[in-house]
């Protein structure tokens, strides 16, 4: 069972020269699906590079530097994700204090409900600034600027939200009316949250002023946010405690408990918490947000060129405006095409006008319904030790490219339903096969019979490439019987 000292933030969880300390909570359970096809389940815009090289999620932690007080950040994620997201950490430098899994969806209230108890369980005193992981903002220092006065406000009891300073009648965002100043400056108390408007009511709300978009940002104290959401939602807090008191420590995450998690009600922490509280408090900022929430969302952030369109990878356009064009993995080109949306990825192409990109995640939704493998996967598959692409695949027989990083291996498995023949275009590879052990260097090959106990290692220091044949009666992924595996899975997954 987790302890809170398994995972201890050590020194930077104590007060800062007497300060509280913050402890950044990124939230990264979202999909993505007006996204599609860039952004999929098991690979969803937090993790994607959209804006620049960085990934969102990699954006949304560097863009802390800077702030005051502050302690590693607290990740809550999808277990599905849990290796990409500490790979991506790895990349920019940063070790979580804690990476916590979320076995099923239960919207963000309980997500932060968990993180504030495991905050408590290292510092009474901790301050949370909660963050979604896939928001840009564009001015680091108004958004600095707006943590230090959130900050003020949370040492007061404030449950504070940020409220975006509204440059359009949006409908695809809630709003939040300010009320009476408080004793800190540019700090209001909430009057009132109200749903996504209408573009009249929208309209309406930008004329009288005092109403901002509902950011999704949060900062509080964890013991003020535990004592609120106790007395709104007992039941939560006290399914969230217990989750996180039967979670498992596995490597470098903890795993919370599935079966006491789904005794969790699902609410957001505004409905759960922030709508009820009679201390919330808003910030409101201009700071070049955009939650990216569909394709014309992405454009609005992203440099055009002269004819207004954003364009990505190897694409030819002739007499084309104000479109976005991306392409993933071959030459797209396109001809008298306006306000439109054009993503090209290596197993499926979205053509959409501007106008009807929110209605991407309708196609999402059919995919799902009629089991399509491109609403949740790419063609390319990442794995803890690296990834593989299906780049064949008829009866009887698939091929892979396959990449190994260097010092991963796969778990030792076997198959009931193929053979598998392994070729080595890039690197060594260290192979098991039954009872013997041997390496496979550049255009060596080997046979794993049907039936055989088998693991690929890369025994090198560059990724190791190879060529995956695979033949038999049935090629799915969970032909799997797994016998040992250095990253805990159970599943089906290699």
């Amino acid at each position: 069972m987790y302890q809170h000292s398994d995972v201890a933030l050590k020194n930077n969880t104590n007060l800062c020269n007497g300060e509280a300390v913050i402890i950044p909570v990124i939230l990264s359970g979202g999909s993505g699906t007006r996204l599609w096809p860039l952004s999929r389940a098991l690979k969803p815009k937090q993790l994607l590079a959209l804006v620049n090289e960085s990934t969102m999620i990699q954006d949304t932690i560097t863009r802390l530097n800077g702030i005051k007080n502050l302690s590693a950040p607290v990740i809550v994620c999808n277990e599905d994700h849990r290796f990409m997201i500490a790979e991506q950490m790895r990349e920019i430098g940063v070790q979580p204090s804690a990476i916590i899994l979320e076995p099923i969806g239960r919207n963000t209230a309980p997500a932060v409900a968990v993180s504030a108890e495991f905050a408590v369980g290292q510092n009474k005193d901790a301050v949370l600034l909660v963050l979604p992981a896939d928001h840009v903002i564009q001015n680091t220092g108004a958004f600095h600027g707006a943590v230090a006065t959130g900050y003020e406000a949370a040492l007061q009891n404030k449950l504070v939200t940020f409220g975006i300073v509204p440059n359009a009648p949006e409908t695809g965002y809630g709003y939040i009316k300010a009320g009476k100043q408080t004793q800190v400056s540019n700090v209001f108390a909430v009057e009132r949250f109200v749903e996504k408007p209408n573009k009249p009511t929208a309209e309406k709300y930008i004329a009288d002023g005092g109403y901002y978009w509902n950011s999704g940002m949060f900062m509080f104290k964890a013991s003020r946010f535990l004592a609120e959401l106790g007395q709104h939602n007992k039941p939560m807090l006290d399914a969230s405690h217990d989750a996180l008191a039967t979670a498992k420590k596995d490597m470098d995450f903890i795993r919370l408990d599935k079966q006491t998690f789904q005794q969790c009600p699902s609410d957001s922490i505004d409905y759960a918490v922030m709508e009820k509280t009679k201390d919330a408090v808003i910030i409101p900022v201009d700071m070049g947000w955009n939650d990216i929430g569909s394709w014309p969302a992405l454009c609005e952030v992203s440099n055009s060129d002269e004819q207004g369109n954003v364009v990505h990878g190897d694409v030819y356009a002739i007499d084309t405006h104000n479109s976005y064009i991306r392409s993933e993995t071959r030459l797209v080109t396109a001809v008298g095409v306006n306000d439109h949306v054009i993503v090209e990825t290596a197993d499926a192409i979205l053509v959409a006008h501007k106008d009807a990109a929110q209605n991407v995640k309708e196609i999402v939704d059919y995919l799902k319904k009629n089991n399509r493998n491109e609403a949740t996967i790419h063609k390319k598959a990442y794995r803890p030790w690296g990834s593989y692409e299906c780049i064949d695949m008829e009866d009887r027989f698939q091929v892979k490219r396959i990449t190994v990083n260097p010092g991963a291996r796969l778990s030792l498995q076997m198959h009931h339903h193929r053979a598998e023949h392994w070729i080595v275009v890039k690197g060594t590879a260290r192979v098991t096969c039954n009872e013997s052990e041997f390496l496979l260097s550049e255009n060596e090959s080997t046979f794993i019979p049907l039936g055989s106990k088998h693991r690929l290692e890369n025994a090198g220091r560059i990724p190791l490439e190879l060529i995956e044949v695979q033949t038999g009666s049935y090629l799915g992924e969970d032909d799997i019987v797994r016998f040992e595996d250095v990253y805990g899975r159970n599943g089906n997954n290699s």
